[in-house]
C-alpha cells in the first residue's frame, strides 16, 4: 500500500471522490474553491467560450486555470481530458477539434461522468466520448492521443509521475499537453493522515513548481513552456484556504509542452532525478538543509578523526592540512546557522537561529582559539538543539496553519 503523507491511495480517491461528487450533484453549495461561471471568468476563460457551454456543465465548473491559452488543439486531433469533471473543457475542445476530431472526457468521479454524459446527449456532441478511470491508469492504447488537456486534475493524483508517465504513454510522438494545475511554492512536511480531505480541500496534494516541471521533462516531455501563473485561491471564499494558500505559496500554473520521439533511458533518468543541485534545492525548500549542513559537519570532523585513525592502525600515514580541516567543519556550522536563518520569517522565532550561533561560536572557538574536545562537542550539541528547535517550529506552524493536531 502506498501512502502520502499518511493518506493510502484509496483513501485519496475517496476524499476526491466525495468532494467532486458534491459539486457534481450539488453546484450551488459553499466549497473551499470557487465554483461556476464566476469561477471560470475569473481565471481567464473568455465569455465567447463560455457562453457556448450549457448550464448542466457550467454551473460544476471547478477549474484551476484556462489550459487553452497554450492553444495546443487543431482541427481532427484526438483529444483527451483528464480530470474532465462537469466537462467544460471537453466540451471546449471539442469545438476545437471540429466533427473529424474526437474528444474524450476522463474523470475518476461518477457523478461527474453523469454530468459530462447528460451535457454530451443535450449538446448533440457525437464527437465526444466519456469514461471512468483515473490519471494513473489510462485505458487507453500507446501514441493513440495528439493532444491532452487537464485541468486541476494532477495536484489530485497520488502517485503523480505514474500519471505524467501515463500521458507520455498515450501521447503520440510530438504529440501535445496543455494543462492547468496547481503549485506550492513550499513543500507540505506534516502528517495529515487525520483528515484526508485535506488532500482535495487544501494544497496537500500539490507539487513543488519546480519539481512538477523537473516531473515532466524527467518523463520525455520538451519545450515545456509556463503560460502564465494565476492567483487561484485569490478567488477562494474561504478564508482558512487563502491563509493556507499564502502559507504554501500556493498559486495555479498554465504549461505546455510536447512529447518527445521517446522517453529518457534509465540511466539518464536517474541522472536528473539524483542531480545534487535538485537534491540541495528540495532540502532547503523542506527547511532540513540546516540539519544536512550540520551532518556534514560532523562528518567533516569526527568522520575524518576516524578515517585517520583507522588508517594509523593499518601502517598508512595521511598528511592532513589542520588549518583546512578546521575550516571545512567550521564552513559547515556556519552554514547551519545560514540555512535555519530564514526559517524566523516563517515561525517569528529567533530562539533557533541564536542557539544555532551560540553552538556555531563554541565550535570555532575549540577550533581555533583553545581546543577541548568537551568544549567541541558541547558547541555541536548546542548548535544541534537549535537546528532541531527550527525544524520543530516550521513543523509546528504547518499544523496549526492547516488545523492538524498532534502533527509536530
Amino acid at each position: 500500500m502506498v501512502a502520502i503523507l499518511g493518506y493510502s491511495r484509496e483513501q485519496i480517491f475517496t476524499a476526491v471522490r466525495d468532494m467532486y461528487g458534491a459539486v457534481a450533484r450539488a453546484p450551488d453549495d459553499h466549497f473551499h474553491f470557487p465554483v461556476g461561471r464566476a469561477a471560470a471568468e475569473a481565471i481567464g476563460y473568455p465569455a465567447e467560450q463560455l457562453d457556448q457551454l450549457p448550464a448542466t456543465s457550467l454551473e460544476a465548473f471547478a477549474g484551476v486555470g484556462h489550459p487553452f491559452s497554450a492553444e495546443a488543439m487543431q482541427a481532427g486531433d484526438t483529444v483527451l481530458d483528464i480530470g474532465a469533471g462537469a466537462g467544460n473543457d471537453a466540451l471546449i475542445a471539442a469545438g476545437l477539434v471540429g466533427d473529424t476530431g474526437h474528444v474524450i472526457a476522463l474523470d475518476l468521479t461518477r457523478a461527474m461522468t453523469r454530468r459530462i454524459r447528460q451535457a454530451v446527449e443535450e449538446g448533440g456532441h457525437h464527437n465526444v466520448s466519456v469514461i471512468e478511470a483515473s490519471a494513473e491508469r489510462l485505458p487507453l492504447a500507446d501514441g493513440s492521443v495528439d493532444c491532452i488537456t487537464s485541468n486541476g486534475a494532477l495536484n489530485l493524483v497520488p502517485d503523480k509521475r505514474r500519471a505524467v508517465a501515463e500521458m507520455f504513454r498515450v501521447l503520440r510522438p510530438g504529440g501535445r499537453l496543455q494543462i492547468a494545475d496547481v503549485v506550492i511554492r513550499r513543500p507540505v512536511t506534516v502528517d495529515c493522515s487525520e483528515d484526508p480531505r485535506l488532500w482535495v480541500e487544501c494544497v496537500v496534494g500539490a507539487t513543488v513548481d519546480e519539481d512538477l516541471l523537473a516531473m515532466f521533462r524527467d518523463a520525455g516531455f520538451e519545450d515545456i513552456r509556463i503560460i502564465r501563473s494565476v492567483d487561484y485561491f485569490a478567488h477562494s471564499p474561504s478564508a482558512q484556504t487563502r491563509e493556507i494558500a499564502a502559507s504554501f505559496g500556493a498559486h495555479s500554473m498554465e504549461l505546455a509542452m510536447a512529447r518527445g520521439e521517446h522517453a529518457p533511458g534509465l540511466v539518464r533518468h536517474w541522472a536528473r532525478r539524483l542531480n545534487p543541485v535538485r537534491g540541495v534545492r528540495s532540502l532547503w525548500r523542506r527547511g532540513i538543509i540546516g540539519a544536512a549542513s550540520l551532518g556534514l559537519a560532523l562528518l567533516t570532523c569526527y568522520g575524518t578523526m576516524a578515517a585517520l585513525g583507522l588508517l594509523a592502525a593499518m601502517g598508512a600515514g595521511v598528511g592532513l592540512h589542520e588549518g583546512a580541516w578546521a575550516a571545512a567543519i567550521a564552513l559547515f556550522a556556519v552554514l547551519s546557522v545560514v540555512a535555519i536563518a530564514p526559517g524566523m520569517r516563517y515561525h517569528r522565532n529567533p530562539g533557533p537561529v541564536a542557539v544555532g550561533a551560540a553552538g556555531a561560536l563554541v565550535v570555532c572557538y575549540a577550533l581555533f582559539v583553545d581546543y577541548s574536545l568537551i568544549v567541541e562537542l558541547t558547541g555541536f550539541v548546542i548548535l544541534a538543539v537549535g537546528v532541531t528547535w527550527d525544524i520543530h517550529h516550521r513543523r509546528r506552524t504547518q499544523a496549526r496553519i492547516l488545523g492538524v493536531q498532534g502533527a509536530t
